[in-house]
């Protein structure tokens, strides 16, 4: 489970997060989504523990990435916004080396490797250096290698951005898979179809400040709107609408 109490970060003396609040479950998938410039990876970026909140918590099962930063990477696994691959090493050699930082090896290893590459099509170019990948094909490898240890929580940056249909159609399988074996999935997407397709529930963050936070369902009879995309845009709109007379107010009735 992850959680996040309270977060506030600031750069250059503008506020970023202003205090953002939320849970992401066991057993779903939680859709973080909001305008550019929201704060959404800045938050994942403190989940992941490479940025230190100002105030706050980010929790992974309970431990917090500030001072029990280990802890947190063991339990879980990131595509991060920048996927930073090598360029001498293969994809395969890339999945490997993430492997065995987790401590694993040998033939469990390998294993976990080829079903990982067959899963997420990369089998044309498992075993070729990384340097001059598209930017789909270093898509799946940073995936893999965030998956390859089985991770608890899975926490996916623009999970899709840059596939085809045919591999953003297995990526949403896999990570559906990923829930139902209990596991917690937190990803950020601009893609509403995706996030429609995908989550149990959904946060939308606007201007640093969690706005809505419920399932689909709940943000659509809170809004008044049908299509996901008019929910979001209903949502940002009336948070504007709020801060302009002072207010901070969340919509949506389910807060964990």
């Amino acid at each position: 489970m992850i959680e996040v109490q309270g977060l506030r970060k600031s750069f250059g003396g503008t506020e970023v997060l202003r205090g953002v609040d939320f849970t992401a479950k066991d057993g779903e998938i939680t859709g973080l989504i909001g305008p550019n410039g929201a704060g959404k990876t800045t938050t994942l970026r403190a989940l992941y523990t490479v940025l230190r909140p100002d105030h706050g918590r980010a929790l992974v099962d309970g431990h917090d990435a500030t001072t029990a930063r280990l802890e947190v990477q063991r339990r879980i696994g990131v595509l991060p916004d920048n996927r930073g691959l090598y360029p001498r090493l293969t994809a395969r050699e890339h999945v490997r080396y993430f492997g065995r930082l987790h401590g694993l090896g040998g033939v469990a290893l390998e294993g976990r490797i080829d079903r990982l590459i067959n899963r997420l099509g990369m089998a044309d170019f498992a075993d070729r250096r990384s340097k001059g990948f598209s930017k789909g094909q270093t898509l799946k490898v940073a995936l893999a290698r965030a998956l390859v240890h089985e991770p608890a929580n899975v926490i996916l940056d623009e999970p899709t951005n840059g596939l085809d249909i045919e591999s953003s159609r297995a990526v949403r399988e896999l990570i559906r898979e990923i829930r139902d074996q209990g596991r917690c999935v937190l990803f950020s997407s601009h893609i509403m179809g995706e996030v429609e397709a995908l989550c149990d529930r959904i946060i939308v963050i606007s201007d640093g400040l969690i706005v809505a936070d419920g399932a689909p369902e709940d943000l659509r009879q809170a809004t008044g709107e049908v299509d996901l995309e008019d929910v979001f845009m209903a949502t940002i709109a009336a948070s504007e609408g709020h801060e302009a007379h002072g207010a901070n107010e969340t919509v949506g009735t389910d807060r964990a």
